[in-house]
């Protein structure tokens, strides 16, 4: 792999935006319907569950990391050989370019319910598709940058979870603690995975973070930051909302917490909060498919023009392919699976390979 030039690279503090910016996404405005299925009024419990692991497997990425001369494509290619390598590396690919996907189709969805239901999928795509054909351009730290402003910008919408529903809260709703079977929970804490990915783009965005050993712990604050995030907007919701049924039969609970924000100037906030929640999922965007494009650019050896084009060529007619409702599920249902298979499963084993591998080293 050839090495990344200095002026291509980002600073280590900027990967703690760069991990949060790609855990908290489309999956905010509605996570709490399928962990309440499972942990109820513990769920806030499952989501601190799931943070730790996350804060696990991040030390796992970079541990896997300093033990190549690369990114993930580079490891693969060396640890199991071409064939092998190089399909495992299509199958990463692949996961990240479904991703992208599937934020974007869910985004396009609520627009659709909550705003415009007449939406031109094809003309909003298309422009979509330009600004993200105009950040690629501008190379990675131009994506960077996105995922700074990504979360930076929008903060003050967060405010609105706490300031307007708590007024509403009974604390009550959150006793008897630990009601539930660890079973529950860790039923609950699964149901989170989806929503928490993101994270695993370490693998190919490792090489272009100058002082890459002072980065971990910003990666590991990004990770805080988007646990105690999610904690306090499961908390929110639990308390405000009038039983657990009310909150299964949210789709967006989120969402739905905003009709109660009353200001002056204006009527639906919801419809200030879901415009302003694209400032969110851009980034979420941008890093996700970056990253499958640098596994082409990486496997396939084409410019990097041509690797833009070709993932957003396909993009636009995926998006604009995955309409229906059925369509939407068995997408994210493909997505929760891939995780759980290549990022939850697959890293552990990854970690293992290498070690074992590194102390075989040092023994011969």
């Amino acid at each position: 792999m050839a090495q990344i030039a200095e002026r291509h690279k980002v600073s280590a503090p900027l990967v703690f935006y760069l991990v949060h910016s790609t855990q908290f996404g489309i999956g905010v405005l509605g996570f709490q319907k399928n962990v309440v299925k499972y942990a109820g009024h513990d769920s806030w419990i499952s989501v601190i569950l799931i943070g730790l692991i996350v804060h696990l497997y991040i030390w796992m990425i970079y541990q896997i990391l300093k033990r190549s001369s690369g990114s993930l494509m580079t490891l693969q290619h060396d640890l199991f050989g071409k064939w092998v390598g190089n399909g495992l590396n299509i199958v990463w690919i692949i996961y990240f370019f479904l991703g992208s996907c599937a934020i974007l189709i869910g985004y396009i969805e609520i627009l659709k319910v909550w705003m415009f239901e007449d939406l031109n999928i094809w003309i909003y795509t298309a422009i979509f598709m330009g600004l993200l054909y105009y950040i690629f351009n501008g190379g990675f730290r131009v994506v960077t940058g996105f995922a700074f402003f990504g979360v930076v910008l929008p903060l003050w919408i967060f405010l609105t979870f706490l300031i307007f529903p708590t007024r509403f809260a009974d604390l009550q709703h959150l006793l008897p603690i630990m009601d539930h079977s660890p079973q529950e929970i860790f039923m609950g804490t699964m149901q989170m995975v989806i929503t928490v990915i993101g994270f695993e783009t370490l693998f190919l965005y490792y090489p272009f973070v100058k002082n890459i050993d002072k980065s971990q712990k910003w990666a590991h604050i990004g990770n805080l930051f988007t646990t105690c995030s999610y904690i306090i907007i499961m908390i929110v919701s639990i308390v405000y909302y009038s039983a657990e049924e009310e909150i299964l039969r949210n789709k967006w609970a989120t969402l739905a917490m905003w009709k109660i924000v009353e200001l002056p100037f204006v009527e639906r906030f919801e419809y200030i909060g879901i415009a302003s929640w694209s400032l969110v999922i851009l980034p979420n965007i941008c890093v996700m498919l970056w990253s499958a494009k640098r596994g082409i650019t990486e496997i396939f050896g084409i410019t990097e023009k041509k690797a833009i084009i070709s993932v957003l060529v396909v993009m636009f007619f995926i998006v604009n392919v995955i309409v229906d409702k059925e369509d939407i599920q068995l997408l994210n249902k493909i997505i929760n699976m891939y995780a759980l298979g290549i990022v939850f499963c697959y890293i552990p084993v990854l970690y293992l390979i290498t070690f074992v591998r590194d102390l075989w080293k040092r023994r011969t």
